[in-house]
């Protein structure tokens, strides 16, 4: 959501480094302010604080500049800008990302000064038992931490400026404490966002979480039918239930994401799935790559070939570029590949990421290998409930414990997210590939499959001889 004005801003920075020294020194964390410096600065720029140390108004007129610069270059009106900046998960965002272009420079990929999004798994307790399960739900584990501990974690993950939390399991919502945590990082200027199976989403559940302070809501639907659902999710009637929950939180107003994890299972389903989102009113629809872990790892076999992945991704990005009420995306990194391919010769391409589909113009397009690509442990990465730091939830690697370490200090140093960052260290044909930047392969599942996490993705069209060797060897 902050991506628009993060290419503004990042297009305007390349080739500078004067600007990289001078953000070193206002990218910090002010004891006085309690913010990071960068942020105190984007509240005096959008006037929502005028009170502030002397030295977050010197970095105001910094970061002001540096913005006026981004928004001449672009043609972007300052009013709306400092509208934008109004919203505190645009100013945290756009904190993390100049702050990333200070620590690390203006690289390929980009690496955000803080994750620009922590996926939380606050409890392993679930109502269903899903095939595909990557936390391998059911039980709350006996270790997962305390509502004191998490909000301590809450605390440590604003102090370094992250802008979105996304609450998952197991199933969040069946967390006694969800909406207490949920709150607290809403009062912490945290944009709160939820990962649900939506079947204990009721009219009333969904008022709660909007009082609690809850945006945005990630549902899962594996079918377009409840023979198909239901048989994946473990539990007769889980359809008919999330569907209801679909249905009220777009009645309450949430930004709706349905989540689908394609398999042999349902892919054939995927335009069905899309036709009722799109009578559903959602706002998203986001194809999973399957990732054997967890459960997974018992149904690998129904893991999508490497043929049938790419006419998946063909279909989704038609479909996109046909337009209609609901944006679609995929966690696949070959997407972007797949649209850099079909828009070849045009002056307009859409860069399909993780989380966004930029539209970006020819000028604009070296961007594309900035943001592009799988983005754990770069732009993301994961948090179990016992406060096990992991590069992305589908990637079971422990790199620290938020309890234990210093997690800034880890997002920088960290020898595994340092490896992972670097699409020029990855193995066989990811390595080689002209779209290693747009693209660079799934890491987890390149992990998943080999154990190593700079192997080539056996998932993509180009790696089909790794594909054949690895069902050969299952």
């Amino acid at each position: 959501m902050q991506t628009t004005a993060t290419l503004q801003i990042l297009r305007a920075t390349i080739g500078n480094p004067a600007a990289r020294k001078i953000l070193r020194s206002v990218s910090c964390f002010c004891e006085k302010c309690q913010k990071n410096r960068i942020e105190v600065a984007l509240e005096l720029y959008a006037a929502v604080t005028k009170d502030a140390c002397l030295k977050c108004k010197l970095a105001e007129k910094i970061i002001s500049g540096i913005l006026k610069a981004g928004s001449s270059a672009f043609g972007v009106d300052s009013s709306q800008m400092r509208e934008k900046f109004r919203d505190p998960s645009w100013r945290k965002g756009l904190a993390s990302v100049l702050t990333g272009i200070a620590r690390f420079g203006v690289q390929k990929p980009f690496v955000s000064g803080a994750p620009l999004l922590v996926v939380w798994d606050v409890t392993y307790a679930c109502n269903l038992k899903c095939k595909h399960c990557y936390a391998n739900a059911g039980r709350a584990l006996e270790n997962e931490l305390t509502t004191e501990e998490a909000k301590q974690v809450i605390d440590k993950l604003n102090r370094i400026s992250v802008p979105v939390i996304a609450f998952s399991g197991g199933e969040p919502l069946v967390r006694k404490d969800i909406f207490e945590l949920t709150k607290y990082a809403h009062d912490n200027e945290i944009y709160v966002a939820i990962a649900t199976n939506g079947t204990l989403i009721t009219k009333s559940k969904a008022r709660e979480m909007k009082e609690a302070g809850i945006q945005f809501t990630q549902i899962s639907l594996d079918g377009a039918s409840a023979e198909t659902h239901d048989s994946f999710r473990g539990i007769e009637g889980a359809y008919e239930k999330t569907v209801r929950g679909i249905k009220n939180c777009v009645d309450e107003g949430f930004f709706v994401n349905i989540a689908t994890t394609a398999t042999k299972y349902n892919y054939k389903e995927i335009p069905r799935i899309i036709d009722l989102c799109e009578k559903l009113g959602v706002d998203w629809f986001m194809a999973y790559n399957f990732v054997p872990t967890g459960r997974g790892k018992f149904i690998s076999e129904n893991d999508l070939t490497p043929d049938e992945r790419e006419q998946v991704l063909k279909d989704l990005w038609a479909r996109l570029k046909n337009g209609g009420k609901v944006n679609i995306l995929s966690t696949a990194p070959q997407f972007a590949r797949i649209a850099l391919e079909a828009e070849i010769g045009k002056n307009e391409k859409i860069i399909p990421t993780h989380f966004f589909n930029p539209q970006l113009f020819s000028k604009l397009m070296n961007l594309a290998e900035f943001i592009g690509g799988c983005g754990c442990g770069r732009f993301y990465c994961a948090i179990r409930p016992n406060g096990n730091i992991e590069p992305c939830v589908f990637f079971p690697l422990t790199v620290g414990n938020i309890k234990e370490d210093d997690f800034e200090d880890l997002w920088i140093n960290n020898a595994v997210f340092k490896e992972i960052r670097s699409k020029d260290k990855l193995e066989g044909n990811c390595g080689k590939c002209d779209y290693r930047y747009y693209c660079g392969g799934c890491r987890a599942r390149a992990y998943g499959y080999t154990g190593n996490y700079l192997a080539p993705d056996p998932g993509c069209i180009f790696n089909k001889k790794s594909w054949k060797k690895l069902k050969i060897n299952k």
